[in-house]
């Protein structure tokens, strides 16, 4: 059974087997995560991957290399824009967990770390993005799973106690 744990910190800096990075549909890096993702990795070498990978859709993910992250593997994860609850924008937000989950099994990633996907500049309300962000990963815990450990890395202390108090909901360690 994979461990979750929730930590606060920068998420370029984790000894984990992959990173999901925030990105846009043009993976052509940004501000917030996928900004701080494209500079630590080093921009020039992850941009070249990002263009032969070209783009994207929302809900999707595609793998890069780490390059100068201690990551081996960047998971291109295109959350939704927030739209006020009524385009879809819960599935989409799922299907970026679900996908990103899906391929570390084909990867054989073993520790995993998500940033809060679209809870930046795509305006995804934190205390609604968390409980889609659980439900979606927790089937994945379960056997037969490779996964031995998947971190939700938050930025701010507020976003670590949401996912804290999610985790805690559910009758799960923190």
């Amino acid at each position: 059974m994979a461990v979750l744990d929730v930590v606060e910190g920068d998420i370029t800096r984790l000894a984990v087997d992959a990173v999901v990075n925030a990105a846009n549909s043009r993976l052509a890096g940004g501000g917030g995560v996928d900004g701080a993702i494209h500079r630590a990795a080093g921009h020039d070498r992850l941009q070249a991957a990002c263009r032969a990978i070209g783009h994207c859709p929302t809900g999707e993910v595609r793998v890069t290399p780490g390059f100068d992250l201690p990551a081996r593997y960047i998971f291109h994860a295109v959350g939704p824009v927030w739209h006020g609850g009524q385009r879809g924008e819960a599935a989409l937000l799922a299907s970026c967990y679900q996908n990103a989950l899906r391929l570390a099994g084909e990867y054989g990633v073993r520790t995993l770390a998500f940033p809060a996907i679209s809870c930046g500049v795509y305006g995804y309300p934190p205390e609604l993005a968390v409980p889609c962000a659980l439900d979606a990963v927790l089937p994945f815990t379960a056997p037969p799973t490779v996964l031995e450990r998947i971190v939700f890395c938050c930025f701010s202390p507020d976003m670590a106690a949401l996912y804290r108090d999610a985790l805690r909901q559910r009758g799960l360690p923190t």
